[in-house]
């Protein structure tokens, strides 16, 4: 149960203050009847906006296909973002709707988005270890020996003491390759193809866990489950 004020402003429909307008105006209801108090409590399901029921009023989580040239960050200082994409409610929610790790400007793909803390913790947990598979092209030819040396857990990253996780690569052309990791570390796979002396030209995620990003165009993206990777926090 939530005060009508605080449901009305946390979803981003309105400002608490302006929750009473809304009232006045006849947009809300509650039970069926029309809304007077903005401070009674409610349950989300016997709220009526503008004659829908809320949107998402358990937690908004979704897949995006991030394209290239947006970066995942709200400050705009850094740029065009990828919350430029959602509907401008989204963009007013609290908790803020945030990113699940993040994807720098110039790599594209299966980025998740959701307005759950707990859910951004549990999915960047090292402990979790859920993979992500990114598709790489690079400036060299790929040796055949760097999928034993990624997969060794010996790795050290410039500026790191503590050596990545093991890791899958998977060659799939002269300069092409699968490589699928358990942790996200700052530009991690720039980094690790770097350590092996290959600059990466393209970088594209093509899965997230079990997500991946069929039938989703870039700029696209689709609403999940909350329980998507199991119960909520």
């Amino acid at each position: 149960m939530r005060r009508l004020d605080q449901l009305l402003a946390n979803l981003g429909y309105c400002s608490r203050s302006e929750a009473r307008d809304w009232m006045r105006a006849g947009r809300v209801t509650v039970g069926g009847a029309p809304a007077r108090d903005s401070g009674q409590r409610v349950a989300a399901g016997e709220v009526r906006i503008d004659g829908e029921p809320p949107d998402h009023p358990d937690g908004l989580l979704l897949l995006l296909h991030k394209p290239t040239g947006l970066v995942c960050s709200h400050d705009e200082r850094e740029g065009p973002s990828v919350y430029s994409l959602l509907p401008e409610r989204w963009r007013r929610r609290n908790p803020v709707v945030t990113s699940v790790g993040r994807l720098d400007k110039e790599t594209s793909g299966a980025l998740l988005l959701t307005d759950l803390p707990a859910l951004v913790h549990r999915l960047t947990s090292p402990r979790h270890k859920v993979p992500k598979v990114y598709r790489a092209t690079v400036d060299r030819d790929i040796p055949a020996d760097l999928a034993d040396l990624f997969a060794a857990g010996s790795l050290r990253l410039e500026g790191e003491e503590k050596p990545c996780a093991p890791a899958e690569l998977r060659i799939i052309g002269p300069r092409e390759a699968l490589l699928t990791l358990t942790e996200g570390r700052y530009h991690q796979v720039r980094r690790m193809f770097a350590a092996a002396g290959s600059s990466v030209l393209t970088l594209h995620r093509e899965s997230f866990g079990v997500l991946d990003l069929a039938g989703l165009g870039p700029r696209d993206w689709r609403t999940l489950p909350v329980d998507t990777f199991g119960p909520p926090d």
